[in-house]
């Protein structure tokens, strides 16, 4: 085996020799990055013994605590605005920093955009908008004949699939209500006719009172015909099963010259799913193309850079346990030494943990609920201080 150099008690980091290079032209890391190997390689017992590293370790665990506190940091971000940024096109909606589209340094304002998008189906549903058109068909009714096929109606005339189709609405189109309205007070000795021509409103048909009365109770008129053709006057009921019609009672040719045709409403199944599925390749889909890089060494607070330290510390005992974990002792004059890679690993493993547990509450305790949570408790505790505070009474 070769003779490999350790760590001599010094280091010059120079761009490429980390792994990625991802912060080698940051001024801020290449200074950290030496000094770090310093505080790592002290806390790892140097110089009272060797350890068993080179700087370029040093510097690739240094690295990676950046990338790994960056990532936790955006992945927290993700969770807070996704439903802000979903469907938002990268090249056009996303700034852009150092020439590509990044988040990093954007403030995001919640949005009602994708919540609203999520309500279109109820809107769909309840045939009062949203993201599937309502169509509408007729068929011809033909005295005796009790049963309808929608669903061939489908084929015959979209040439689509009668299990494509679903109804949404059956109706039958009476006249208006406002032909049938009548003003109790026209004609009767008010002179509101003879007003109304005054006024050019005569030709009106039918005559309406736009003067004395309010306009609420023409809407109570309206209503009230309405409900009594479609509840006391109605003389024909359905029920649709599998897009079959079938008429109560069955059409007579009498009934027929009143209402010859039946009309419905109806839905797509495929332009359902259609209008479900929207987007494009520029667009943010799911978390993996949410455009965040990785972060600005030089911006990072001393909190940040703190726990980076702590984490690249947690990385290089790692290593250094895997290394010495090679051998399980080392022979000495006259006896062995046991190594402690299992200390180290288990110390490595357990500080990692800790961080990323103490990283993540400290993010989730700073999250928008959390923060709106205090400071509701702060305007409590504040309105009760207040009221500590005796009123004077002013005599004027």
């Amino acid at each position: 085996m070769a003779n490999i150099p350790i760590y001599p008690g010094s280091s010059s980091f120079t761009a490429g020799d980390t792994p990625f290079g991802f912060y080698d032209s940051d001024a801020a890391f290449t200074t950290d990055a030496d000094r770090f190997t310093t505080f790592a390689s002290r806390r790892l017992g140097y110089p009272i013994v060797d350890v068993e590293l080179q700087d370029l370790n040093f510097y690739a665990a240094f690295e990676e605590a950046v990338t790994v506190y960056g990532n936790e940091i955006y992945a927290y971000q993700i969770r807070q605005n996704y439903l802000s940024l979903e469907g938002a096109n990268i090249s056009n909606d996303i700034p852009t920093v150092n020439g590509s589209s990044s988040l990093a340094f954007s403030q995001v304002t919640p949005n009602m955009g994708v919540i609203i998008k999520l309500s279109e189906q109820y809107g769909t549903e309840a045939g009062t908008g949203g993201n599937v058109d309502w169509h509408t068909g007729s068929i011809a009714l033909t005295a005796s004949q009790q049963d309808y096929d929608l669903g061939q109606w489908a084929v015959d005339e979209l040439g689509v699939s009668g299990s494509d189709l679903e109804i949404k609405r059956v109706f039958y189109e009476a006249p208006p209500a406002i032909v049938k309205f009548f003003d109790p007070y026209v004609g009767t000795g008010e002179g509101v006719m003879n007003l109304m021509d005054s006024f050019g409103w005569g030709n009106y048909s039918p005559a309406i009172n736009f003067v004395l009365m309010p306009i609420n109770y023409d809407l109570q008129v309206i209503q009230q015909i309405e409900l009594n053709d479609t509840i006391r006057r109605s003389n024909f009921s359905f029920e649709v099963q599998n897009n079959k019609l079938r008429l109560f009672p069955i059409p007579t040719a009498e009934s027929l010259t009143e209402m010859p045709n039946l009309y419905f409403q109806y839905l797509l199944k495929s332009e359902r799913l259609a209008n479900s599925i929207t987007g494009d390749s520029g667009s943010i889909s799911n978390v993996s193309n949410v455009p965040y890089a990785n972060p600005v060494y030089t911006q990072i607070n001393s909190v940040g850079r703190s726990w980076i330290f702590e984490f690249a510390l947690a990385l290089c005992k790692e290593m250094l346990g895997y290394i010495r974990g090679k051998y399980d002792t080392v022979p000495i004059p006259g006896d062995t030494v046991s190594l402690n890679q299992g200390d180290l690993i288990s110390a490595a493993t357990s500080e990692k943990e800790a961080l990323i547990d103490r990283l993540r509450s400290y993010l989730d305790e700073t999250s928008r609920e959390k923060l709106l949570e205090r400071r509701a408790l702060e305007t409590d505790y504040r309105k009760k201080e207040l009221e500590q505070v005796p009123f004077p009474i002013y005599i004027g």
